[in-house]
């Protein structure tokens, strides 16, 4: 289910407006009185067709390509601009001129736009002509529509750059957060490094060296219970030493704490994220899950227009699952760009493998074997 975000009920509101613009026909028309030029069940067919095409650009454009929703809109303007100059005499009939063209903005390039402004205003003109308006009245008619078009369009270039710059932050805070995460603990690492390292060239080469010289001391003197007790304990702290060691060396960051930090107030889109208590990565396949939410996290934001992103990520037999799918429309065909490329080289370098459909939402996939 759709999240009921701004743009969203932008769209709403769009609908009613269009609907209101026809209550003045019908009013007039159930009393008796005649406002359109033409017949009436053709002037209702217009408006039904236009409420339609204003539908489909606006919430149901993102089951369609681009060129089909450009093509609706080419045939919103033409409806637009003929229930205008056949209601001329309607009112607020010439509202739609205004309508349409600020839907231009989200749908078509400035220049066509503009072409829309313009065939409007002569449209508007027509119409207020048409209505039997003064000369005076029709030039202030085409003024007022020409300078309201040109608000309205201004307003949503506005609003879309807003978007884009809120786009941006977004994908930028993710990025650094993931930067971050990954550059504190590459310094963790290598200060584990570095004392694992003095561990073993001090303190295991020293109790080495004791061991050695205690089992000697056990062949050339009589064994006494104080020494083969100091053998026991030398070996003991050798082993805890080594163990000390590849712990330090193997040791992951937190997962589930570095992943809620990465997508944590993300104003869009909402991300689910879901671990299993099970789940255990070392570093390299927690630095590779990393990438992978900060890439499908990048990718719902500027590319699949998704409100809500579910990431899952679970034990599958000692090895780790991930899967990432959101609410977007989808792509009948996955372009791999530089993201899904990396992530897919990162998995398959862990001996895993990645999948990626586009046919419901977006959906990622990727398996990698226990280290």
């Amino acid at each position: 289910m759709r999240r009921l975000d701004p743009e969203l009920w932008s769209a709403v509101y769009g609908t009613m407006i269009c609907v209101a613009v026809g209550l003045p026909v019908l009013v007039v028309g159930v009393r008796g009185g005649e406002v359109v030029t033409i017949p009436e069940a053709a002037w209702w067919l217009m408006f039904a067709g236009y409420v339609l095409t204003q539908t489909l650009c606006t919430w149901l454009d993102h089951r369609f390509t681009r060129p089909a929703v450009r093509g609706f809109f080419a045939a919103q303007v033409v409806l637009g601009a003929a229930l205008a100059l056949t209601a001329p005499r309607a009112g607020w009939t010439s509202i739609l001129l205004i309508y349409t063209a600020a839907l231009g903005a989200y749908l078509v390039p400035w220049s066509l736009t503009l072409a829309v402004i313009g065939l409007n205003t002569v449209v508007s003109m027509t119409a207020a002509g048409l209505a039997g308006q003064p000369g005076p009245a029709v030039a202030v008619t085409g003024v007022l529509y020409l300078l309201l078009q040109v608000a309205s369009t201004f307003g949503v270039l506005g609003q879309l750059r807003a978007e884009e710059s809120n786009r941006r932050l977004s994908v930028a805070h993710t990025e650094l957060r993931a930067a971050g995460v990954l550059l504190a603990e590459s310094s963790r690492a290598d200060e584990r490094l570095r004392i694992a390292r003095e561990l073993h060239d001090l303190l295991g080469h020293q109790l080495t060296v004791l061991t050695l010289e205690l089992e000697t001391a056990t062949h050339k003197a009589d064994p006494t219970e104080h020494v083969a007790r100091a053998n026991r304990v030398a070996r003991a702290l050798l082993a805890d030493v080594r163990s000390t060691v590849g712990e330090l060396r193997q040791r992951a960051p937190e997962l589930r704490a570095t992943l809620e930090r990465i997508v944590a107030d993300l104003p869009s889109p909402v991300v689910h994220l879901s671990i299993g208590a099970d789940v255990r990565a070392d570093e390299t396949r927690t630095a590779t899950l990393i990438r992978c939410v900060q890439e499908v996290v990048t990718n719902a934001i500027r590319h699949a227009h998704a409100t809500e992103l579910w990431i899952d990520i679970r034990d599958d037999d000692g090895g780790i699952r991930f899967e990432a799918y959101d609410d977007g429309p989808g792509t009948p065909r996955v372009v791999m760009g530089n993201g899904l490329t990396g992530i897919a080289e990162r998995v398959r370098e862990l001996g895993g493998h990645a999948r990626f459909d586009g046919r419901t939402g977006f959906r990622v996939t990727a398996e990698v074997p226990a280290p």
